[in-house]
C-alpha cells in the first residue's frame, strides 16, 4: 500500500518511525498494530486504512528506508564492483536492516508471500544487478567465458545471508572480501589487462 495522502490528519513519518523504532526492540513476530499505533499516536483503524496487516505495514517501512540500490562508479572493474556491493551489505547486516531482513524471512516460513515480496520488490532487483555486473566482467574479459554469473554470485552471497539468519559469526566486509577472493579464484582472466584490481580487505 502507498503512504497516507493527508499528512495532517496521520504522520507517515513517525508511524514510520514507531515501526523502526519497535523493530529495534523486539522481533517482528512481537510487533503489534496497537504497539505502533500507541507509539505513532495514531488511532489503529488509520493504520488499517493504509496497510491491511502487520506484515505489510514492516515491509512499507522496510521498503522506504532500505530500497536504495548502491550506486556504483561506472568505471569501475566487475570486481571493484562486486566489492562495494559485499561492502554496503555487510555494513546493513550489522544494523536494522539485517535485523528485519532475519525477521522477515523468518514470518516468511509461515507466510510465503512475505518471502515473495521480499524477493520481488527488494532482492531481486539488487541480484539483478550484481549480475549484469558480473555479466560486464565476462564481456570485457575480466572474468572467463565460462563463468556463470547467476551461480558466482550465490558463491559470494549466500554465506552472507547464512551468518545473517544464524546471527554467527558476525557478517563483517572482511568476511564479504574473504568470500569474493575464493570465489573469483576459478574465474578470473589471467590474461585480462583491462584495469586495475583493488582488494579493500579491513
Amino acid at each position: 500500500m502507498g503512504r497516507p495522502r493527508n499528512d495532517t490528519a496521520v504522520s507517515h513519518s513517525a508511524i514510520m518511525d514507531a515501526v523502526s523504532g519497535l523493530l529495534e526492540e523486539k522481533p517482528a513476530r512481537d510487533l503489534t498494530m496497537d504497539a505502533v499505533a500507541r507509539r505513532a499516536g495514531v488511532g489503529k483503524p488509520t493504520l488499517y486504512k493504509w496497510w491491511p496487516s502487520k506484515a505489510a505495514l514492516i515491509m512499507a517501512m522496510f521498503h522506504e528506508r532500505f530500497n536504495a540500490i548502491p550506486e556504483v562508479p561506472g568505471a569501475t572493474t566487475a570486481e571493484e564492483a562486486l566489492r562495494t556491493r559485499v561492502k554496503h551489505l555487510a555494513i546493513q547486516c550489522n544494523g536494522l536492516f539485517g535485523k528485519v531482513v532475519a525477521d522477515l524471512i523468518a514470518e516468511g516460513q509461515g507466510n510465503p508471500s512475505i518471502l515473495e515480496e521480499l524477493y520481488e520488490s527488494h532482492i531481486r532487483p539488487r541480484r539483478a544487478s550484481a549480475v549484469a555486473a558480473i555479466e560486464r566482467g565476462i564481456t570485457s574479459g575480466e572474468f572467463v567465458a565460462e563463468t556463470d554469473a547467476e551461480l558466482l554470485l550465490d558463491a559470494i552471497v549466500a554465506p552472507l545471508y547464512l551468518r545473517l539468519l544464524l546471527r554467527h559469526p558476525a557478517v563483517t566486509e572482511r568476511y564479504g572480501n574473504q568470500l569474493i577472493d575464493t570465489a573469483l579464484l576459478g574465474v578470473r582472466n589471467p590474461k585480462w589487462k583491462g584495469g586495475r584490481r583493488r582488494r579493500d580487505v579491513v
